[in-house]
């Protein structure tokens, strides 16, 4: 917050229970500054009416096409409130679930893009394997019980989670990519941390990503 220059972003997309919110936390309590977080549990839980519930985390599918058309308008807004945290010198570390398997091709991501096109943004791509995000799924989360689908006999693994799978890392393009499968929390918020201090990789991702169907 010194010297009149934007706060820095980081935008962690992945799937459900691929680790995002434990990388959030391990910022929030070790990044020096300050890191307001604005991800998708946030503003689903605290901003979006129940009725809208999942909004923003809506699942591939097509199943709610009456949320759908309200999802790019909640991702717009969500990234217009990031920005303005950055212009006021606060640093923001979001997690999203970003995915475009809605009824038609709406280049969500890419208008989001836009938004933060000249702000100092990090995005990162947070991989888990399948079989991690079952064993989670599965053993269940303290506080968020009946929250997410788990595995049943004959269906150990939901076609959802498979849908998540395939879509959210579409169309790939990040500035740095974790694997929490084979890292801890501590570890990928270090990764994250090393990347902020080398700085950025012109062209960016978000400058990619703003490029398409422009």
């Amino acid at each position: 917050m010194d010297n009149g220059n934007p706060g820095r972003i980081v935008l962690l997309n992945g799937a459900p229970r691929s680790g995002k919110s434990s990388i959030v936390d391990v910022i929030q309590k070790t990044f020096e500054g300050v890191w307001m977080n604005l991800g998708v549990d946030a503003y689903m839980e605290r901003i979006t009416p129940r009725r809208y519930w999942p909004g923003i985390g809506l699942r591939p599918g097509g199943e709610l096409p009456e949320i759908e058309r309200l999802v790019p308008v909640f991702y717009a807004a969500l990234y217009e409130s990031i920005a303005a945290h950055s212009r006021l010198g606060l640093n923001v570390v979001a997690d999203v679930g970003h995915h475009e398997a809605y009824g038609e091709p709406r280049h969500i991501l890419a208008d989001c893009a836009r938004r933060l096109i000249e702000l100092p943004v990090l995005f990162v791509g947070v991989r888990c394997s399948i079989e991690t995000i079952m064993e989670r799924r599965n053993r269940g989360q303290p506080g968020r019980e009946g929250r997410y689908l788990a595995g049943i006999e004959g269906e150990p693994i939901p076609q959802p989670i498979l849908a998540w799978q395939r879509e959210i890392h579409r169309p790939g393009i990040y500035d740095l990519e974790v694997n929490t499968s084979s890292a801890t929390p501590e570890e990928c918020a270090a990764l994250i941390h090393k990347r902020l201090q080398d700085g950025p990789v012109v062209p960016t991702a978000f400058q990619k990503l703003a490029a398409i169907s422009m």
